[in-house]
């Protein structure tokens, strides 16, 4: 699809050609190649087993990932196998495709450039997968969906700063449901747009909630996910849920990982204006992980960066992972950003990251996430202290 978009459909027809060219010359004569649409091929071997089956994709797999050159372009493509097995994994030919499929999908999700052979547990995850999408499908309307929220502090005054909010799923049958597995679900059918929405506006409403307790100076933050930043509605959806609630822009804060960033750099930048000119506060999440150009990260018009946790859980430890937690601290304070640090579960981390000069950081050791209410108890007694202390120094000052 890439190919015909930027070089048009002459291009990506010959590149087809091409490809199914070095099919049939790595296949014997009584094998069959087919393409059946798209950039989906089907090869079938008779009188073959695993072994031999797992040979031919592999030197197809290696002839593939050879260059292309299609009118003057050079071009470089990956390729994903399934493989079925007859009789094991079906004895019709439907069965045997689907299977396959089912196979090249997991190859698609590990990667790409191998092989993976169908097994019943992967049919297994397929119908979970599917119970899952039509249970998803129900979640918002029956308010299976809620939100909890990890505080984030400022090391500087010791006080939560904000939170960001973050989604559960409470399933009548499947119990918690793991972010890590519905969201990618959500993201694939479209359904993540909704959810998203719905998220914003219940972090935005809370927030106003906060606000109006007497907590001015608490923000909230909500984690985008590729498909919603890709949404070009996205800044008027959040500019109109600001509004209903009457929610200041400074008091929000959106999060993109560094991967989403850079999947478009163009549109990333255009997004990332229009939400800037708002007075949305923006922060780029899991930095170090991705693989940002510096000369993007300029242009980015952000106001920090989270390290990631991985970087942070291990810095005690390893040198070098203390090494870049240092560089992105110099490198964030050279930008002017502000940095947060992920995953700070013990007291050696967040003293650790306080000597180095981190300004935020959230984790286990502070705070676990937690519902609302905790949070609003929480901003209470952060309340009182501060005012216990400046009327402490208060009294200091006048003897």
């Amino acid at each position: 699809q890439y190919i015909n978009d930027s070089l048009g459909h002459a291009v990506g027809d010959d590149l087809l050609i091409a490809v199914a060219n070095r099919m049939t010359e790595l296949v014997r004569e009584e094998d069959t190649v087919c393409r059946t649409g798209g950039d989906e091929f089907i090869v079938l071997l008779p009188d073959t087993d695993a072994q031999g089956a797992a040979h031919v994709a592999e030197k197809m797999i290696n002839a593939i990932n050879q260059p292309f050159t299609i009118r003057d372009n050079q071009l470089f493509i990956s390729v994903s196998v399934g493989i079925s097995i007859y009789p094991d994994n079906g004895r019709d030919a439907e069965s045997l495709n689907k299977h396959a499929d089912t196979a090249m999908y997991r190859a698609k999700q590990a990667g790409r450039n191998q092989y993976q052979f169908f097994t019943e547990e992967m049919h297994l995850q397929i119908v979970h997968r599917l119970e899952l999408e039509h249970a998803l499908r129900n979640a918002l309307q029956e308010q299976q969906l809620f939100l909890v929220y990890q505080p984030q502090f400022d090391l500087n005054t010791q006080s939560i700063s904000g939170c960001e909010a973050l989604i559960r799923w409470q399933h009548p049958e499947y119990g918690l449901v793991s972010p890590d597995e519905f969201i990618s679900v959500a993201e694939e059918t479209g359904m993540i747009n909704p959810i998203g929405t719905w998220v914003l506006e219940q972090a935005i409403a809370q927030c106003r909630q906060w606000l109006d307790d007497g907590h001015q100076d608490i923000f909230v933050a909500v984690n985008l996910s590729a498909v919603q930043f890709n949404n070009l509605q996205l800044v008027d959806d959040i500019c109109e849920i600001l509004h209903r609630y009457q929610l200041p822009a400074r008091h929000l804060e959106l999060e993109i990982t560094e991967s989403v960033a850079m999947m478009d750099i163009e549109l990333t930048i255009q997004q990332l204006r229009a939400v800037k000119k708002h007075g949305i506060g923006l922060s780029l999440d899991d930095f170090g992980t991705g693989y940002s150009s510096l000369s993007y990260l300029k242009q980015f018009p952000i106001n920090m960066l989270k390290i990631d946790k991985s970087f942070v859980l291990d810095m005690l430890a390893d040198p070098d992972d203390a090494a870049i937690v240092d560089a992105i601290i110099t490198l964030a304070k050279s930008l002017g950003l502000k940095t947060l640090a992920e995953g700070v579960e013990t007291a050696e981390h967040l003293d650790l990251l306080k000597r180095k000069g981190c300004d935020f950081a959230q984790g286990y050791h502070l705070s676990r996430p937690v519902n609302a209410e905790t949070i609003t108890q929480l901003l209470a007694t952060n309340k009182k202290a501060r005012h216990t202390e400046d009327t402490t120094t208060g009294s200091g000052a006048e003897l």
